[in-house]
């Protein structure tokens, strides 16, 4: 594709009908754009992926439903290898059902590996906008893929998923806090609140979690990025109650469990994920591998629905001998066994553990003593340091984080006072838009990392990080962007990082 029409695919302004008709099925009575929301794909296969979308006329429908009439609608879907559709290789009808507010979730195989490919959806006479996806490669073939994470919407403007989509990443990964579930204002960003949220109230219904996923993706900036490539995506906790843990509310919020299964099944419905992660009740399969042919492979993780509740009554804390209890789980013993037996077992030159919150030790406080904060893996650090020990014998291991709204490049050790023990490194991209424009507070952030000399870079602006691999290296771009309370902010590389294949370290 050439330049021109990479910014005209990014921009918005490639028209499907200057394709080939898609041809329309019988109207009944959507007489207005159901593609509010747009479309998105995701974990890549080498002969397919998921394509999605959800048929949405109003965002801010109160009853969750789009504004979207109470019947099923047959959604027809077409993949090409243009992206003018001269050329559909696969197509097909779906349903989006009323009982799933109008998703759909379309499995394809049977794809060519390893190429480029266009998709679109018609319901009725109206036809979506274009995204680009491809199948992941069958032999090594070098990635670039964007680490992003934390998106308030009251917070600032999406600009930086608008900037992460003008570099055309070949894969997306988004580890959590895709959407608030606050009341408008009830949680503000330091230099204060741009947009509101919808609904009046926070999150407890279906309704309630439907429509704050629906105003989120109505947004163009956050279409865009779902437009140029496939995501894998995994939750942390603001998809359904902050700071929860297992069946545990940490506001002792009453019906804790249905209102898990009603932000599940809401999470599924807006999400590009596989049948394999289709919610029962209050649980969802959210931990999975993602291979990109023999260069690397993705392990997901679920930081949520297994842990151990926090000890010391959550939050940051001096002191607090339970977190060191070796009885202790984030995990859960079954997907701690998983992830043990698929990284030693993983026959990838990389892997890269998606997971939501900082693994590495981080003390808090400047001086004497010690302050950790207890939601993240310094509460379970007996479990940590099991996991980072048997990183020793793993091919290039990179823990890949959200959560913290700071840029971190960190090198992992079984030991962190000792720089000889490393076994990997972990790269934490900063929020989207959570905490408004940021600032870089040089002194603080020296300050940390001189208290955690492991921790090589912080800084607190917005933005994500893209990473290009190749069986010789990763490199690490941390994008930054100098605000986002108003639009139309640069993004600019403000330090890279390079892993040398075999270091374990930064070179």
């Amino acid at each position: 594709m050439s330049d021109v029409q990479r910014r005209s695919f990014i921009s918005g302004v490639l028209l499907a009908a200057a394709a080939p008709a898609l041809p329309a099925l019988p109207s009944r009575a959507l007489k207005t754009d159901p593609f509010a929301v747009g479309v998105a794909s995701g974990d890549p296969s080498p002969d397919g992926f998921v394509l999605w979308t959800r048929l949405v006329i109003d965002p801010y429908g109160a009853d969750g439903r789009g504004s979207m009439p109470s019947r099923d609608v047959d959604v027809k879907w077409q993949v090409s290898t243009d992206e003018r559709f001269a050329t559909v290789v696969r197509d097909g009808t779906a349903t989006a059902s009323a009982r799933s507010a109008h998703s759909v979730h379309v499995e394809l195989r049977g794809l060519e590996p390893g190429r480029e490919y266009f998709y679109r959806f018609r319901a009725e006479n109206n036809l979506s906008p274009v995204g680009r996806t491809r199948t992941s490669p069958a032999v090594v073939s070098p990635l670039t893929f964007a680490i992003a994470a934390c998106a308030h919407w009251e917070h600032g403007y999406y600009t930086a998923y608008r900037r992460l989509a003008e570099q055309e990443p070949d894969l997306v990964v988004h580890l959590g806090d895709y959407m608030y579930e606050y009341q408008p204002n009830g949680y503000t960003a330091p230099f204060g609140n741009i947009r509101t949220h919808s609904g009046g109230v926070k999150c407890t219904t279906l309704a309630d979690y439907r429509m704050r996923h629906a105003q989120y993706k109505s947004d163009p900036d956050l279409q865009a990025a779902h437009a140029v490539a496939p995501w894998l995506v995994a939750f942390d906790d603001h998809e359904i109650e902050n700071n929860w843990a297992a069946g545990v509310s940490a506001s002792d919020a009453p019906a804790f469990e249905q209102r898990r299964a009603f932000a599940f099944q809401a999470y599924y419905e807006n999400m590009p994920l596989r049948r394999a992660s289709v919610p029962k009740g209050a649980s969802i399969t959210i931990n999975r591998r993602v291979s990109w042919g023999p260069l690397a492979r993705f392990h997901l993780l679920d930081t949520r629905q297994f842990r151990d509740d926090q000890a010391c009554e959550d939050g940051v804390r001096a002191g607090c001998d339970d977190r060191l209890d070796s009885g202790r789980s984030l995990l859960g013993e079954a997907q701690h066994k998983w992830l043990a037996d698929g990284l030693r077992d993983s026959p990838a030159r990389w892997n890269l553990v998606g997971q939501q919150i900082v693994m590495t030790q981080k003390d808090l406080k400047v001086g004497p003593g010690r302050e950790s904060n207890l939601d993240s893996w310094d509460g379970y650090a007996a479990e940590r340091d099991q996991l980072l020990r048997g990183m020793a014998g793993v091919s290039n291991p990179v823990v890949l984080t959200g959560d913290a709204h700071i840029h971190h490049a960190a090198e992992l050790r079984t030991d962190f006072d000792d720089p000889e023990t490393n076994v990997g490194v972990e790269l934490v991209a900063t929020s989207i838009a959570s905490d408004g424009d940021g600032y870089r507070d040089t002194e603080r952030m020296s300050a940390l990392r001189a208290e955690n000399p492991h921790i090589k870079y912080l800084d607190q602006r917005r933005g994500y990080i893209l990473a290009r691999l190749s069986e010789q290296e990763l490199v690490a771009d941390f994008r930054t962007l100098d605000y986002i309370s108003r639009r139309g902010a640069p993004a600019k590389t403000s330090a890279r990082f390079t892993v040398p294949a075999g270091e374990r370290r930064f070179a």
